[in-house]
């Protein structure tokens, strides 16, 4: 009885051990079954979704994924259609969502959204990417003491605009008057990057503080100009841009956050994948060569690694906010 007592715990272990086994390559070859919903927080135009359908361009030319990634624009609310569009998809592995900073603000400044950015599946992330003042190319406007002296002398009468309200581009612009000590202007919220880009152009606002990509068209057809990088160093791709840091300004450094999540309670064999397939777009010649033409600062942060880069800086954007004068409400 003995030995048969044994035998059976053998042959057990073994089953188990196999089963095991069989589950781990499983959760390695998991791949998607039908298209892959890339999802976008913000309108057309602008840098989230320039990056995203390029990185769906990265992914569909060098085959690294068997299905398409079909990027659909929901930037409604400052981004909260996308947050409940991918909250509504808890579990789900064939959906996921290219964030930029208004994942944090947004959820923060509306209450009753009723989203908490930290349960989001954490996937990767790709890049920082700057922000730079912005100006017409035909504007008196050559140096940062220019654009002081013209923002104090006109006032309210002085019109930027940026993405939203209290998302990225209003925060740039509150540490600015901050910390140069300018009067309150007139700030424009407008739905995407690419909308604030064109506006600038036509003229129905003096300034904004877009990211490169979303200014780079019109800066090639001497169009626009920049005047200040907001960083601690100059951009590579604008070498002739003196950084905040350059005027004198020290710790005046914001960049947009380039990274991709993924609905809660994604399974971790689809989080896997993800992880691996936007580790090759990252290590891509494409992207490489994007993110040095674009000034975008390469990096690369995936699983939970990101996952507390994304709880750190919920708490600093409520911090931010609430010294903005915002109403901040914080998730349980």
């Amino acid at each position: 009885m003995a030995n048969i007592g044994r035998l059976g715990l053998g042959v057990g272990l073994g089953l188990a051990m196999a089963s095991a086994a069989s589950t781990n390559v499983a959760a390695q070859d998991w791949q998607p079954q039908k298209p892959v919903e890339f999802v976008i927080m913000a309108g057309a135009g602008g840098g989230a979704d320039q990056l995203a359908r390029l990185i769906q361009n990265i992914i569909q030319k060098n085959d690294f994924a068997n299905v398409p990634f079909i990027p659909i624009n929901k930037g409604g609310g400052s981004g909260a259609e996308g947050l409940r569009y991918l909250e509504s998809k808890s579990g789900d592995c064939h959906t996921i969502m290219a964030t930029l900073n208004s994942f944090f603000a947004t959820p923060l400044r509306q209450a009753d959204l009723g989203v908490d950015p930290r349960t989001f599946t954490p996937i990767a992330q790709l890049a920082l990417d700057p922000f730079i003042i912005w100006v017409q190319a035909d504007s008196d406007v050559e140096t940062l003491d220019d654009w002081v002296a013209e923002v104090k002398e006109a006032g309210s009468d002085y019109v930027v605009g940026g993405t939203g309200t209290g998302q990225e581009d209003s925060l740039v612009f509150t540490m600015l008057r901050t910390r140069l000590d300018l009067p309150e202007f007139t700030y424009v919220p407008f739905d995407g990057g690419g909308d604030v880009a064109k506006n600038l152009i036509g003229g129905h606002i003096n300034a904004s503080v877009n990211n490169p990509a979303e200014q780079l068209g019109f800066y090639e057809a001497g169009m626009s100009k920049p005047i200040m990088a907001i960083a601690s160093e100059r951009l590579p791709a604008y070498p002739d841009t003196p950084s905040a840091a350059d005027e004198g300004i020290e710790d005046l450094e914001y960049f947009q956050f380039r990274f991709v999540v993924g609905p809660p309670e994604m399974p971790a064999e689809c989080q896997q994948f993800y992880i691996d397939t936007f580790r090759k777009v990252h290590e891509s010649e494409e992207w490489k060569k994007y993110t040095q033409e674009q000034a975008l600062d390469r990096v690369f942060m995936a699983g939970d690694e990101l996952g507390q880069f994304i709880d750190k800086q919920y708490d600093v954007h409520a911090e931010m906010l609430t010294a903005m004068g915002e109403k901040v409400t914080k998730a349980d």
